[in-house]
Parts: structure tokens; sequence; C-alpha cells
């Protein structure tokens, strides 16, 4: 079993910025896909962007330059740096962490992130 924690969500402003951070339990070995993912109400859970054992990175196109994902595996931690922000990047963020051996997904609890005026 693996926790993860998300943290660094909050109220932002336009053009403003964000870092959001998932930590797991526990260090990840072997293959395995760590990705940001966010959700508004009565809309389905979007990919924002993602990362793999390998580094190899992908983004959603709404957020391409303007995000970026990174993880220190030391630290067992992922990273999300997100600016500028927008009104509409305003949603539940929720870290995802898929172990290739064995197929095993977890999910975060979720953070919240507002980016208003």
């Amino acid at each position: 079993q693996v926790q993860l924690v998300e943290s660094g969500g909050g109220l932002a402003q336009p053009g403003g910025s964000l870092r959001l951070s998932c930590t797991t339990s526990r260090s990840i070995s072997g293959g395995y896909i760590m990705g940001w993912y966010r959700q508004t109400p009565g809309k389905e859970r979007e990919l924002v962007a993602s990362i793999d054992s390998r580094g190899s990175t992908n983004y959603a196109d709404s957020v391409k330059g303007r995000f970026t994902i990174s993880r220190d595996a030391a630290k067992n931690t992922m990273y999300l740096q997100m600016a500028p922000l927008k009104s509409e990047d305003t949603a539940d963020y929720y870290c995802k962490l898929h172990i290739v051996f064995g197929g095993r997904t977890y999910w975060g609890p979720g953070t919240q992130v507002t980016v208003s005026p």
C-alpha cells in the first residue's frame, strides 16, 4: 500500500503562481507513472500532467508552457509548478500513482486551487 498526500493548494490571483506537492508514504521502485489530475463540479477528472520513472513528461494542451511537473525521488515527492495561473485552472487537484508491475493505482485526497482576483 502507498499513501499519497497533496499540499500547496490555495487561493491565487490570475497571473500568479502556486506549487503543488505530492508526497508518497514510501519510495517507489521499478516502473511507475505519476500524474496530476484536476476536477471541477459536474465534470470528469482530467489529466493535467504526468511524469514516468524515466523522467518523461506529458502535459494537457491547456497547461503546456505554463505548468511544469517534476519529481524528487530522494524526497518521495512530485511537484506541479503552476504559472501563470488562469481562472479556468480553478479545480480540485489530485495526485495519482500507477505502479506498472502489478498494475496498482493510488490516489491522493486532493487539494483545492482557486484562481480569482
